[in-house]
C-alpha cells in the first residue's frame, strides 16, 4: 500500500504546481492527483510484468542451448529449466488476474524494449546465486521462493537502467519506484502458490480511504490557502518571508492546515511527516526550520483551543 507520507508527497506536488500558474485550477489538480496515484498502480503491474518477460526469455535461452549443436552452448545444469519452473515466478507469469491486468492498463513495455530484459537476465545468470540456486539437489519450497525475492532485491529493484528508463516514461515514477518495490518484496515474501486467486486485489496500491485523504488535503489546503499563510506571520523572526522558499511556505501550509482541520492525525504524526518529507525535498536546514515553526504553532494551537483531535481514522 502506499504510505500516507507518499501520499502527502502527491499532495504537495499538486499544491507547488498549483501556485506556480494562473491557469491551473483545483479541479484539474484533482484530477492530476488521481491520475498520479493511479499510475502507482500501473508502475506496480509494470514491475510484475518484468517477471513475465524475464521467464519469457529465459524460456528462449533453454530452448536455444537445448537445440545447440555444439557441448560448449549446451547447458551444464542437471535442470535445466530450474528456474523458468519455479513455482513462485510461474504463480506471477501464470496468474490470469495479473494478465487481465496488464492486458487492461496495456502493460507491454518490455516487450517493446527487450533490451532491457536480456541486460538483466545475463547479469542474474552469471551471479553466484544463481548457481547455486541451479545447483541444489533438490529446491524445497522456500529455496525457491528465496531465489525470486533475491533475484528482485538484488537484480530488478536496483538495476539503474530500469530505474532510467521508468523515470524516463513517467515522471512521477521516480517517486513512486522505492514504495512499490518495497510493497512488491513484501507481497512475494507473504505469497502462497497454494491460492489460485493469490494475486486478486494485488493490483491496487490504494484504498478508497487512502483515495479520500488525499483528495481532501488538496482541497482543504487548496481552499484555505490565505488563512493558513497568516499563521506564519511573525513567527520566523530570524527569516525574512520573501527567503522562506515556496516549498519550505508549501509545507508549512500543509502542516498548519493538517494540525487545523484535521481532527484525527495526531500533532506528532504531522510534524514527523513533514519533518522528513522536508530532509527529502528542501534544504539541509528547512526540515528543522518547519518542524520548529510546525512545534510552536501546536503549542500555541491547544492553548487557544483551536486544535481539536479525536479519533483514529486518518493515521
Amino acid at each position: 500500500m502506499l504510505t500516507r507520507r507518499h501520499i502527502r508527497i502527491k499532495v504537495f506536488q499538486s499544491l507547488y504546481a498549483l501556485t506556480k500558474t494562473d491557469e491551473s485550477t483545483i479541479e484539474q489538480q484533482q484530477k492530476s492527483l488521481k491520475q498520479s496515484i493511479d499510475q502507482s498502480t500501473v508502475l506496480y503491474l509494470l514491475q510484475l510484468n518484468f517477471f513475465y518477460a524475464l521467464r519469457q526469455w529465459a524460456i528462449h535461452e533453454t530452448e536455444a542451448r537445448k537445440k545447440a549443436y555444439l557441448d560448449s552452448s549446451k547447458s551444464t545444469f542437471v535442470d535445466p529449466e530450474r528456474f523458468i519452473e519455479n513455482p513462485y515466478l510461474m504463480a506471477i507469469t501464470e496468474s490470469e488476474t495479473l494478465r487481465e491486468a496488464w492486458k487492461k492498463f496495456k502493460i507491454n513495455h518490455w516487450y517493446l524494449n527487450e533490451k532491457y530484459v536480456v541486460k538483466v537476465y545475463k547479469e542474474y545468470v552469471s551471479s553466484v546465486s544463481f548457481k547455486g540456486y541451479m545447483e541444489l539437489e533438490k529446491p524445497t519450497l522456500k529455496e525457491h521462493q528465496a531465489q525470486l525475492l533475491t533475484l528482485f532485491h538484488d537484480f530488478i529493484a536496483p538495476n539503474d537502467d530500469l530505474y532510467s528508463f521508468i523515470e524516463d516514461e513517467m515522471l512521477s515514477w521516480a517517486d513512486d519506484f522505492p514504495v512499490v518495490n518495497t510493497f512488491i518484496l513484501k507481497q512475494l515474501s507473504m505469497l502462497d502458490i497454494k491460492k489460485s486467486n493469490a494475486f486478486d486485489g494485488w493490483s491496487c496500491l490504494v484504498d478508497d480511504e487512502d483515495r479520500k485523504f488525499a483528495a481532501a488535503l488538496l482541497s482543504k489546503i487548496a481552499l484555505n490557502f490565505d488563512r493558513y499563510a497568516k499563521e506564519i506571520e511573525g513567527k520566523t523572526p530570524n527569516w525574512d518571508q520573501d527567503r522562506i522558499t515556496d516549498v519550505d511556505r508549501i509545507l508549512l501550509i500543509m502542516g498548519i492546515g493538517e494540525l487545523l482541520d484535521f481532527e484525527s492525525i495526531p500533532p506528532k504524526v504531522t510534524l514527523n511527516e513533514y519533518l522528513e518529507i522536508a530532509k527529502e525535498y528542501s534544504t539541509p536546514k528547512s526540515s528543522m526550520f518547519i518542524n520548529g515553526i510546525l512545534d510552536q504553532l501546536s503549542k500555541e494551537f491547544t492553548a487557544d483551543k483551536r486544535m481539536k483531535k479525536a479519533g483514529r481514522g486518518l493515521l
